[in-house]
């Protein structure tokens, strides 16, 4: 049993992990790459075909994938919106000041949690 298990299993990772990286690459182009402090790195991706905005980010606290994200510029500047169950991702395309400087802003239920200086990469 454990034998068919893990050649069942086999297949599926290769192919979701391949798959995964050709579908990023093919069907979305990156508009904002930001490291922020704390050790997160920010990307946000725009579909080709039907414009759905992508959260992705790395740290050493873990990775997070989002989709279904807005955009809407604030006072000149941009700012890309994620949502997860009670948590809101806030990434600024820059400020006011400083166009190749950002933040990230990260909410639970309405209120702040973090907010992290970010840098455009």
């Amino acid at each position: 049993m454990k034998t068919f298990a893990f050649l069942l299993a086999l297949p599926i990772s290769i192919l979701a992990n391949f798959s995964l990286r050709a579908s990023a690459d093919s069907t979305a182009g990156i508009i904002l790459s930001t490291k922020c402090q704390g050790g997160y790195n920010i990307n946000i991706w725009q579909n080709y075909t039907n414009g759905e905005l992508l959260y992705r980010a790395t740290s050493t606290n873990g990775n997070l994938s989002l989709g279904k994200g807005t955009s809407q510029a604030t006072e000149g500047v941009r700012v890309y919106k994620f949502r997860n169950g009670i948590y809101e991702y806030w990434v600024w395309d820059g400020t006011l000041d400083n166009p190749q400087s950002g933040t990230l802003e990260v909410y639970k239920n309405n209120r702040i949690l973090m907010k992290q200086a970010c840098r455009k990469s």
